[in-house]
């Protein structure tokens, strides 16, 4: 699988505010609630709400703060190489589930290397995942106790002068968007192709945060059952 890192923390790069709420998209908690999973517009999508569901659940290290996806017949030059006529695309945002891990940026590009690492040595498959690191505002309460979750349909960023931005008791801090593309040559293929990748990567990032609770700094190849997937992608 095809991974790259990226950090984006301009003044107009694309940013985000937890937690927040804007006309009737609102946050839901779906690390300590999870039963609020059915009110996300996106898990009527399975690969994706089952997603969801693992990196909030009690074995992730991270929470889940946006999300959506998409499908395209649109191949930009970079993609040319996948020789593919359709495109599935998502994106999630992500926070780590530890308020003073979130305030920190070697943390973050740290992580979004050791995960990018990991899946490049998956077998090849038609996909690419993307992880930026970019800058995040946590609202009281969400930098030291209990943070919100933002509606995954909502903006990917939020502007400045919004009643959170003035917000003097936010924390400054980071978060990382993963983004995911799955290509073939029809509909259903670069869909099916984007699911496989996105259960590649939610084991993966399930293995990190084994590693993290073990105390490990070593990456280690994908699980056999991941394998065995991915060679029954083609």
């Amino acid at each position: 699988m095809d991974a790259t890192v990226s950090v984006e923390l301009g003044a107009e790069d694309a940013h985000l505010e937890v937690p927040w709420q804007a006309g009737d998209l609102r946050y839901y908690d779906l690390k300590r609630h999870p039963e609020l999973l059915l009110e996300v517009p996106e898990s009527h999508n399975r690969e994706m709400a089952e997603f969801l569901t693992a990196m909030n659940s009690p074995l992730s290290m991270l929470e889940t703060a946006k999300c959506d996806a998409w499908l395209s017949d649109r191949i930009e030059e970079q993609e040319a190489i996948y020789a593919a006529g359709w495109k599935f695309g998502s994106y999630v945002d992500l926070i780590f589930a530890d308020p003073k891990a979130r305030l920190g940026f070697a943390g973050h590009e740290n992580f979004a290397k050791r995960i990018a690492r990991l899946l490049r040595r998956a077998p090849d498959i038609p996909s690419a995942a993307e992880f930026i690191v970019r800058r995040c505002r946590y609202g009281p309460g969400a930098a030291g106790a209990e943070v919100r979750h933002v509606h995954p349909s909502a903006p990917k960023s939020v502007a400045p002068g919004t009643p959170e931005g003035n917000n003097s008791d936010a924390a400054e801090g980071f978060y990382l968007t993963f983004y995911l593309f799955g290509y073939g040559d029809d509909e259903d293929e670069a869909r099916r192709r984007w699911g496989i990748a996105l259960k590649i990567v939610e084991n993966a990032l399930l293995q990190l945060s084994a590693m993290h609770r073990r105390g490990s700094d070593q990456t280690e190849p994908p699980p056999p059952e991941t394998m065995g997937a991915l060679r029954g992608a083609g």
